[in-house]
């Protein structure tokens, strides 16, 4: 999942894509590189940032999304406005991808199921605890990964009551949302007991301040202090999701990652086929 932020104020590119002619060229991009799915903001969800009003979030991105999905792109609408997510949705977006899964905006879960059974759009659902905070005040847990678990659980539940087909609802932990760096890895390094819910997971990562902390703590050049200079990292992040069994991988370098979720796949093959040849031999001595 590429991103595509048609913002002024996102943390990591802000800015570079705010006209709908460039924002179009850049999501062609996305997909010329290997992206499968281009995920378009016009709300940046940065701790600090200033909201948006909801004509202006609606001017940014539904031009984008109007022309790449009728060449037929697949297209994410990142948003926590319900109003946001329907005009979307009607202009051709294929999932509704909301950082606070539904909490933020009393219609959403109605928005998500009209998208659902109307469209048959997919609801990706995250976890958050409210407006980003820049100093993670809200990231108390006793076991963050069993409380994100548990809390994501409740919101599929909302939208399944809503009307949210289940088969289209899709689990995002929410790395960096009410987390500190430390919980963001513990997330990931438990990625299986969020599967455990049976629903697919999306992993956003990229460029985050985790990734940051984890470089500056190796010592030497490896800081990435700008977002950029965290996109090799996100890259390794990209291929151990895959190998966890995430469903998904939201970033901004989508040729780095498309080239690491490769190589993933081609051990994973590797795996296999060992496996298999094993069982083989296995087999053969057994039946002398």
């Amino acid at each position: 999942m590429g991103v595509l932020n048609v913002t002024p104020d996102s943390f990591s590119d802000g800015g570079r894509f705010e006209s709908a002619a460039a924002a179009v060229r850049r999501g062609r991009e996305l997909f010329a590189l290997g992206a499968d799915i281009v995920d378009v903001g016009g709300e940046s969800t940065r701790p600090g940032a200033v909201a948006v009003p909801l004509e202006e979030e609606l001017r940014r991105v539904t031009p984008v999304i109007g022309e790449l999905a009728a060449e037929g792109r697949r297209i994410s609408i990142d948003t926590i406005h319900a109003a946001t997510a329907r005009a979307a949705v009607a202009a051709g977006a294929a999932i509704v991808n909301d950082v606070s899964g539904g909490t933020h905006d009393p219609a959403m879960l109605d928005a998500a199921a009209w998208a659902s059974a109307e469209h048959g759009a997919t609801f990706a659902i995250g976890h958050w605890r409210g407006v980003p905070d820049p100093g993670h005040r809200r990231s108390d847990y006793a076991d963050v990964v069993v409380e994100v678990r548990d809390a994501l659980a409740v919101q599929a539940e909302a939208a399944i009551g809503a009307g949210v087909d289940p088969g289209r609802i899709v689990l995002d932990p929410g790395l960096g949302f009410d987390k500190t760096g430390a919980q963001c890895w513990q997330l990931l390094a438990r990625l299986g007991e969020l599967l455990e819910l049976g629903y697919p997971v999306l992993v956003g990562a990229s460029r985050k301040r985790m990734i940051a902390e984890a470089l500056a703590s190796a010592g030497g050049d490896g800081s990435a202090s700008t977002p950029a200079e965290r996109d090799l990292a996100t890259s390794v992040v990209s291929a151990l999701a895959a190998r966890a069994g995430a469903w998904g991988v939201r970033v901004h370098d989508v040729a780095g990652s498309v080239q690491a979720l490769a190589v993933a796949a081609a051990w994973s093959a590797g795996g296999r086929q060992v496996a298999s040849e094993t069982e083989a031999t296995t087999e053969a001595g057994g039946a002398e």
